[in-house]
């Protein structure tokens, strides 16, 4: 092909791009202006009026419209106080089987007078309907008064709540619960009397959703309150007693719906939330009134081991603080490197013997005891080398023993050994009693219990 025929077929395509938009101009304004051509079956302007009236009359807020059709083109005329109503109108009016087109000429009312009075009226229907229900609300609200006092006297037998629960606090919290019980079924029931079980069932929603939300929040005193109740109930504790909790030592003040408030043996307060106790480790000392001592000594491994412990039981028994039920024990705890230990153990009735005086007594008898009978308590030896040297020259402990021990033959002492009051020491319950005695905080512990919950 020559560079002129190629010239001209360029030519010749340029020409038809230009022509192909203006002959799509021209097909699309033909259509737009074609005529709206007549269609057999389509209603006439009266069947159109008459199925847009039928349709305002059913319709409140469209009762002040009026339309009128000429030639399938409505008409809308007239005033409304509400705007939703024209866009309706005119909505509805457009969806009519033949309508060609819709002119919405509606006015919207801004009169006071017009806008007050359905207002008006709306509430005095209100009215006159609460007026007609005035008998059924009081039927309610007298049984929801009737199921409340009856749950309210219920409550407060307490000789009831005090039968099953000898412990106040929980009778108390059961005393509550039944109160509560009897407020939600008088609620319930009185909601339902009246029909407004939407209502209800929109309220225990939104009571769910709060208590959930009050738990989250609440959580560490909730915990601490449940932890209340169960030592409560299981009363691990009295007021006074002696006790170990986590490792904290002291006297205890008052159990309270929050925390366990204990006297520490320096006079100190110490405060421990309930959620620790009710899971911790409680030691308590006082709960049986005999206790064990126990202390150990040391004697001369060349001496008769076997003799020491029974001179040292003797001298336990003969104790008038130490009881002789469960008896006392001298026993050989172990052979040690420089001494044979002896380990001694003796019970004492706390109510009538100071247990630390005691075991300070005990100790001092027997150690003056296996010394006048001619053994002796040394101290640890030990041997000492020096490098590049010999080592040093020892002397066993029996030598120095066989040097110093002038009696033939040990003998146990006739009489008990004179001992220092062992009486209790009363100085710390007696300041426990004072604060107890203050007023302060419910006790939760023996016969006591909170006032309210």
């Amino acid at each position: 092909m020559t560079s002129a025929s190629l010239f001209r077929l360029g030519l010749l395509t340029l020409f038809l791009s230009f022509l192909s938009p203006l002959s799509l101009q021209a097909q699309d304004a033909s259509q737009t202006d074609a005529p709206i051509s007549l269609e057999e079956g389509v209603p006439d302007d009266a069947a159109i009026l008459e199925r847009i009236d039928d349709i305002f009359a059913q319709l409140e807020s469209l009762q002040g419209i009026e339309a009128s059709v000429q030639s399938g083109v409505v008409t809308l005329s007239g005033t409304t106080t509400n705007a939703d109503a024209i866009e309706l109108a005119e909505t509805l009016s457009s969806r009519v089987e033949g309508v060609v087109a819709v002119q919405n000429q509606i006015t919207r009312d801004a009169s006071v007078t017009n806008r007050v009075t359905p207002a008006m009226d709306a509430a005095r229907g209100q009215i006159e309907a609460f007026i007609r229900y005035i008998p059924l609300y009081a039927l309610a609200l007298g049984l929801f008064a009737l199921i409340l006092m009856g749950g309210w006297l219920l409550s407060r037998a307490q000789f009831i709540w005090r039968t099953i629960s000898p412990n106040r606090f929980v009778a108390d919290l059961i005393s509550t619960f039944v109160f509560t019980l009897a407020f939600i079924i008088a609620m319930i029931s009185a909601l339902s009397l009246i029909g407004a079980t939407a209502f209800l069932g929109t309220l225990l929603g939104a009571a769910g959703v709060v208590g959930l939300a009050i738990g989250f929040a609440v959580k560490d005193t909730i915990e601490n309150f449940t932890a209340s109740v169960m030592l409560s109930i299981r009363q691990p504790f009295q007021p006074n007693d002696h006790v170990v909790i986590n490792g904290e030592e002291g006297r205890v003040i008052r159990l309270t719906s929050r925390a366990t408030i204990l006297m520490t043996l320096d006079g100190n307060h110490l405060r421990i939330p309930n959620a620790n106790v009710f899971k911790g480790v409680i030691l308590n000392y006082s709960r049986n009134p005999d206790r064990r001592f126990s202390f150990m000594l040391g004697i001369d491994p060349e001496q008769d081991e076997m003799e020491a412990a029974s001179l040292g039981q003797a001298t336990l028994e003969k104790l008038d603080f130490v009881l002789g039920d469960p008896p006392a024990v001298g026993l050989i705890k172990e052979l040690g490197a420089s001494t044979t230990d002896l380990s001694f153990s003796g019970w004492v009735d706390q109510r009538n013997t100071d247990f630390n005086k005691a075991r300070s007594a005990a100790i001092s008898a027997v150690k003056t005891a296996l010394e006048a009978a001619g053994f002796s308590l040394p101290d640890p030896s030990y041997r000492i080398s020096i490098k590049g040297g010999a080592a040093l020259p020892t002397q066993p402990v029996s030598a120095v023993v066989e040097e110093m021990d002038t009696s033939e033959e040990t003998t146990a002492p006739d009489k008990a050994p004179d001992v220092p009051d062992t009486s209790p020491d009363t100085s710390l319950q007696e300041r426990v009693d004072a604060e107890r005695r203050a007023k302060g905080e419910d006790d939760l512990l023996g016969n006591g219990g909170a006032s309210e919950l």
